[in-house]
């Protein structure tokens, strides 16, 4: 699909979630590579060792992590352009009523409620910038339909809830240019992976990195996958 992207991003500022492995070091490590400042956000900022990345303490789960890291980039740049929020977990892969509650609990937090909560607090810098953007990381398991069974329901469920924070996005801010969309990576070989994943970290990057690029007016409001829309 022909969408207007720019060739360098020099000059703007990006923010990763769970950036230290898989996807997420994938995805600084191009977004960086494109001309980016990125902030790299990992629990264990010490696991980032990119030199042309600043790591960042955030762990998804702790408000008061992320508040300060919203801050933290607004003192040091006082802009950010991109966001990215890709830590996840996996949680319980069970059915439903063999699933630990606390891991339930868990499971949410971080892949659901942890997008929503670091979006909020990084809204108004994100508001300032012309075409800002929000990308978040989906998965083919939160799709609405035929297949969506096989265990994992919080992370099912929590997926099909950031595909809905995402068109949420889109319906109220892009009026003011915020630009919205959430990829599918496909099956890649993370920790996160089931055993077999035919997809490398790179591959699985492509689209948010795209995404990420995005010119003012894009299309927005939608979930990707290689680079094409694809149903919610």
């Amino acid at each position: 699909m022909k969408v207007e992207t720019y060739d360098s991003l020099s000059g703007q500022v990006a923010l990763v979630t769970g950036a230290n492995r898989g996807i997420g070091a994938e995805i600084a490590r191009m977004l960086a590579e494109e001309g980016a400042t990125v902030y790299a956000g990992a629990r264990r900022p010490e696991t980032v060792t990119a030199s042309n990345q600043r790591a960042i303490e955030i762990d998804v789960t702790d408000d008061t992590q992320m508040e300060s890291a919203i801050s933290t980039i607004d003192d040091a740049e006082g802009q950010l352009d991109i966001l990215v929020n890709n830590a996840g977990v996996r949680g319980p892969t069970t059915s439903l009523e063999d699933a630990p509650i606390d891991e339930i609990d868990q499971t949410f937090a971080v892949n659901l409620r942890g997008p929503v909560v670091l979006t909020k607090y990084a809204l108004p810098l994100l508001r300032e910038q012309a075409g800002a953007r929000v990308v978040n990381l989906s998965s083919g398991l939160g799709a609405i339909g035929p297949g969506m069974d096989g265990g994992s329901p919080p992370y099912r469920v929590s997926k099909t809830g950031l595909n809905g924070f995402t068109a949420y996005l889109h319906g109220e801010y892009a009026t003011e240019g915020l630009i919205s969309n959430a990829a599918r990576p496909g099956w890649v070989q993370t920790e996160l992976a089931t055993p077999g994943a035919p997809r490398t970290p790179t591959e699985g990057a492509d689209t948010p990195v795209w995404l990420a690029r995005f010119k003012p007016n894009a299309p927005a409001g939608r979930c990707w996958r290689d680079r094409m829309p694809i149903g919610w």
